[in-house]
């Protein structure tokens, strides 16, 4: 047991350090230290700031590129919102135009059609004319051959003319029930004979 506790007693003074080992370890630990904070440490911090610069940076650009995104995303909305406005313009200004070309389409169709009526009214009424003039002939021919036979002679035929045109005459003054003012030459045998 004297042994075992001899033993326990040296490996006791092995367990723990010697002085020498101390001082030694010390300056090793001073000289390791010396050399971290001269060298290694100034290193490392420099790596570090570099690093920190660098994310700073990073964040830096990242905040200017999301402020310049707003800014072109306002950009972009205001453009929008300008087309908009101009395509509304546009569209409202065709609106009109549109508006304004049907107007002038309806006013040159009312005024081709009035001016197509009027033609039709003059050429209507130079008919007329030309036939009323073809029958005023006609009937003084045949009230002339009409009279003839019945007086069994020949009237002058001048004379007997300027009687239907007195004749007809009168009746274009006297109003008619037809209301065209003109005569529409019915009666015109009937009244020859009261004369």
């Amino acid at each position: 047991m004297l042994a075992l506790i001899g033993i326990s007693e040296e490996a006791k003074k092995l367990l723990y350090p010697q002085w020498s080992e101390l001082i030694i370890g010390a300056i090793a630990f001073g000289i390791l230290f010396a050399f971290m904070l001269k060298w290694v440490i100034p290193r490392v911090n420099k790596l570090l700031e570099e690093r920190r610069n660098k994310i700073q940076g990073d964040l830096e650009k990242a905040e200017e590129a999301r402020k310049e995104a707003n800014t072109m995303l306002e950009d972009y909305r205001e453009q929008l919102k300008g087309a908009r406005e101009e395509a509304n313009r546009i569209i409202e200004e065709a609106r009109k135009t549109a508006e304004g070309m049907a107007r002038d389409m309806q006013a040159k169709a009312e005024e081709e059609s009035k001016k197509i009526v009027a033609k039709a009214q003059d050429e209507i009424r130079a008919e007329r004319d030309r036939v009323f003039q073809e029958l005023k002939a006609q009937v003084g021919e045949l009230s002339l051959a009409l009279a003839g036979r019945m007086v069994g002679e020949s009237l002058d035929r001048e004379r007997h003319l300027r009687l239907v045109d007195d004749y007809i005459r009168e009746l274009g003054a006297m109003p008619s029930p037809g209301g065209n003012g003109a005569g529409d030459g019915n009666g015109h045998g009937g009244g020859g004979g009261e004369r």
